[in-house]
């Protein structure tokens, strides 16, 4: 199914506020295009590093540019296509103190 990526512009914001991020993010936003997951399993097909997070919180945990941006995304599989919502963006750092919190699984900014 494709992806229908909602709160695009979030990572459009991102990358304007943080200019070094702007290539890793349109090489990720290049591959979700074309994406075509079944299951939550297929988005680790084309970001072998993504981390599905547990609780039943249907998020993914994306690492993008070498490990130097984390994006939690929340998943919802449709009939016809997979809704994919940006919930946070931020550095590796900047994750790391989120799931010291244990915020991974509920925090929503956009």
């Amino acid at each position: 199914m494709k992806i229908h990526l909602i709160r695009k512009q979030t990572i459009e914001e991102f990358t304007r506020q943080n200019a070094q991020s702007r290539v890793s993010f349109t090489e990720w936003l290049a591959k979700i295009k074309y994406a075509d997951w079944e299951k939550p399993a297929d988005m680790q097909l084309i970001f072998p590093s993504t981390d599905l997070l547990g609780k039943g919180s249907s998020r993914a945990v994306f690492d993008i540019g070498g490990n130097k941006y984390r994006m939690i995304g929340k998943y919802a599989f449709g009939d016809n296509q997979v809704h994919l919502f940006v919930c946070w963006i931020g550095s590796h750092a900047e994750y790391d103190k989120l799931c010291n919190e244990n915020e991974q699984f509920t925090i929503r900014n956009y």
